[in-house]
């Protein structure tokens, strides 16, 4: 079925569009099939069961849940509240996804967003799911795009009309989801949120799974995590004050200057120290990753940044095995840099996220906001920025660009969240900000304002909390600025740090 047909096929199935009842919503409409329409009134809260990362939040908010499946095997829940603010917030999840994002929806709906979230194709109980074509289409880009079309249709039919205004937020796989739609499906939302995107996942797939099957080869030189804690933290104790305060971030490790040898072990010593061999392993793994003739294959870790111990993620041989090969028995000890990289590119195109040509987006008024952490040990801050100043360079300059995409670099965070940074922003799937609607601190509604009001996001205020009480602020700058602190007020507030141009990311920048 065309993808057009979508929407006139379950507003026709409704007649003209009126606002219906909850349980008006089930049945079959083309090649979207709602499965249940339930009212839902909190006594005092709800909570749907699911066992994933995507933990929600209780729900106090009348609603109807809508749980629905198209062309049968993308399945969705669409969430809307009794009280709507007119505004669609698209979902996103992350890893090998097969869930929901309970985590956002239920954050969101209490203020009013009807929410949506797509498994992506398949269920997480879904074993070698990848050797299915049409499974990893729909992962890639195409199941998101027909659940927001349809969520579209199922909102306007029960309320009567059309969402004013549509954003999604997502981080991880949920960022990636968030820039396929700004580069493929421009007129799905008109804001999207994307953190930490790894807008060339493959590459990065190939740095993850060749530096872990290279420590499998030489149990020897494998790095622990306490031999990563130890890189990390002599890498901060002595970069840590280029940003005028040392308080345990680095705001910017590209600037950072680290000997590795000062952490090789003198003899006999055996504590807080590396072997000749892991040292050796820690030099190739943050260095620029060469193919089998030794040319670059990427520009390599900023200092200080750490990786995921232990043999390879289960996901990242799913990719290869089922998904490239289409053999669950693949041996991974044969994997060839170049060439499984480019056979991933044949394979699965779409699961990248880096086309710069964003045009159609840009002049339908669309607004994406981008954001990373420095310190993420599984989608590494260099491709973004990378990313970012290509999209620069295709779309008339930096400050061109900065008008309707903007990235924000989180000093100290890990993947999404977590590290010693302050982690807490109005992001997907964090700890929730008090709701105040804030777009100061809640970059959602920071989004929300650029969007509706035209007020582009100066910086955004991001908070570390520590046993439910605010430990420290700090202030996320828009690239290529970074925070630095006046030297003036407390250190753990953001209204102590300001944004400044940033002459080594300028460069980053290519400018």
């Amino acid at each position: 079925m065309p993808l057009a047909s979508l929407l006139s096929l379950i507003l026709a199935a409704a007649g003209s569009p009126q606002a219906g009842s909850c349980a008006s919503l089930r049945g079959s409409h083309g090649e979207v099939t709602v499965d249940a329409a339930v009212a839902i009134d909190p006594a005092p809260v709800w909570m749907p069961r699911q066992e994933t990362f995507y933990t929600p939040v209780p729900i106090k908010v009348p609603m109807c849940r809508v749980e629905g499946r198209i062309e049968g095997n993308i399945g969705f829940e669409l969430w809307l509240p009794e009280q709507w603010n007119g505004r669609l917030l698209g979902a996103g999840v992350g890893g090998d996804a097969g869930v929901f994002n309970y985590r956002d929806m239920s954050l969101r709906i209490s203020q009013g967003f009807a929410v949506v979230s797509t498994d992506s194709g398949h269920k997480a109980s879904q074993a070698h799911w990848m050797t299915d074509a049409k499974a990893r289409t729909d992962y890639t880009h195409r199941a998101l795009h027909l659940t927001t079309r349809a969520a579209k249709a199922l909102a306007e039919r029960f309320y009567g009309r059309p969402a004013n205004r549509s954003y999604f937020t997502g981080c991880s796989g949920g960022g990636r989801q968030a820039l396929k739609e700004m580069e493929t499906y421009p007129g799905d939302y008109d804001g999207v949120i994307a953190g930490a995107p790894g807008p060339y996942m493959p590459l990065q797939s190939v740095r993850m799974l060749w530096f872990a099957l290279e420590q499998k080869r030489r149990p020897q030189a494998a790095l622990t995590d306490a031999d990563w804690h130890l890189y990390e933290t002599r890498v901060t104790q002595q970069c840590d004050g280029l940003d005028g305060v040392s308080d345990g971030i680095m705001e910017n490790p590209a600037a950072c200057r680290f000997d590795t040898a000062t952490l090789l072990c003198k003899p006999g010593q055996t504590g807080e120290c590396l072997s000749a061999p892991k040292l050796a392993m820690l030099d190739a793994i943050i260095a620029p990753m060469p193919d089998e003739q030794g040319r670059p294959m990427d520009k390599g870790l900023f200092p200080g940044v750490r990786t995921r111990p232990g043999p390879p993620s289960p996901l990242l041989r799913a990719m290869w095995a089922d998904g490239v090969f289409g053999n669950p028995d693949w041996d991974e000890m044969t994997f060839r840099r170049r060439a499984d990289l480019a056979a991933a590119n044949r394979k699965m195109p779409e699961l990248r996220a880096d086309r710069t040509a964003i045009a159609p987006f840009i002049a339908s008024g669309g607004k994406a906001i981008m954001y990373q952490g420095w310190q993420d040990p599984s989608v590494n801050a260099g491709p973004t920025i990378d990313f970012y100043a290509a999209l620069a360079q295709a779309n008339g300059g930096k400050e061109q660009l900065a008008r309707s995409v903007r990235l924000f670099m989180v000093p100290g965070m890990y993947h999404c969240r977590g590290g010693p940074g302050a982690d807490i922003f109005g992001a997907s799937a964090q700890i929730p900000v008090p709701d105040d609607r804030d777009p100061s601190r809640d970059m959602l509604w920071a989004l929300i304002h650029w969007v509706e009001d035209g007020l582009a996001p100066e910086s955004i205020v991001a908070a570390r909390k520590s046993e439910g009480a605010a430990s420290f602020t700090r202030k996320l700058c828009p690239f290529p600025q970074s925070a630095r602190y006046d030297g003036k007020g407390r250190t753990d507030s953001a209204s102590s740090w300001k944004c400044v141009d940033d002459p080594l990311l300028e460069r980053m920048m290519g400018s």
